[in-house]
C-alpha cells in the first residue's frame, strides 16, 4: 500500500493544502476492513480571525484539536445526528484545519453500500456527512495521526491534479459568517470524471 502524506505536507496554509490534498487518497481501515476513497472536494479554515473557522472565538474542549500538531484527525458533531471530518493544518497552536467535503468510493464499496442504505454509489460519499457515514468515521477517530502508517485513519499519496481542472468557490453552509470569511474562495473540488479518465 502507498504510505501516508507526511506531517510536512500539512504545514503550509489552509488553502494550499485543502487544494494539494484533492486526488489524494483517504482511507480508514477499522477491524481490517479497508475502505478508500480519491478526494474530490475540501474546504479550508484559517484561524481565528476566520469568521467561518471553529476557532473564531477561541480554544474549547470541542475545537482544541485545532490548536495541535498538524496531520492529525479533528472530527466532530453537529446537528445532532452527523459527524465531519478534518485534518489539522499550519504549525502547533496556530487552528487551522481542512473539511473533507467529498470523495471518489475507490475500496470497500460492499461496507459503504451497506452503511448508505439504499442510495445510489454517486450519493454515498457527495457529502461530509455522507463521506463520514460511507467510512465508518465517528469521534473515536478524533486525534488521529493521519500520517501515521499504523493509524487506521490515514491519508494516502493519490493522483496528481493539475491546476486545469479544479475549481474555487465561497464555502458551503457557512451563512452566519461575515464577510469577507462568507465569500472567501476556500472551497476546492475537482469533478469525479477526472479520475475516472485515469483508471
Amino acid at each position: 500500500m502507498p504510505e501516508p502524506l507526511p506531517v510536512s505536507f500539512y504545514l503550509s496554509r489552509p488553502a494550499e493544502v485543502a487544494r494539494n490534498l484533492l486526488g489524494q487518497r483517504l482511507v480508514c481501515d477499522l477491524a481490517g476492513q479497508r475502505v478508500s476513497g480519491i478526494i474530490l472536494e475540501t474546504e479550508a479554515y484559517d484561524g481565528e480571525e476566520d469568521g467561518a473557522c471553529h476557532a473564531r472565538s477561541g480554544k474549547t474542549k470541542r475545537n482544541a484539536p485545532l490548536y495541535g500538531a498538524p496531520g492529525y484527525a479533528y472530527i466532530y458533531f453537529t446537528y445532532g445526528m452527523h459527524w465531519l471530518t478534518n485534518v489539522v493544518v499550519c504549525p502547533a497552536d496556530y487552528p487551522a484545519g481542512v473539511l473533507f467535503r467529498a470523495v471518489l468510493p475507490k475500496e470497500g464499496l460492499g461496507l459503504m453500500q451497506v452503511r448508505r442504505g439504499s442510495q445510489p454509489r454517486r450519493l454515498w460519499c457527495n457529502g461530509p456527512a455522507k463521506l463520514s457515514q460511507a467510512f465508518g468515521i465517528t469521534g473515536e477517530q478524533n486525534g488521529l495521526a493521519l500520517y501515521d502508517p499504523e493509524s487506521p485513519l490515514r491519508i494516502e499519496a493519490g493522483i496528481p491534479v493539475p491546476d486545469t481542472v479544479v475549481k474555487t468557490g465561497p464555502r458551503v453552509g457557512i451563512d452566519y459568517a461575515p464577510e469577507p470569511w462568507r465569500s472567501m474562495p476556500w472551497r476546492f473540488w475537482v469533478d469525479a470524471n477526472y479520475f475516472l479518465a485515469q483508471a
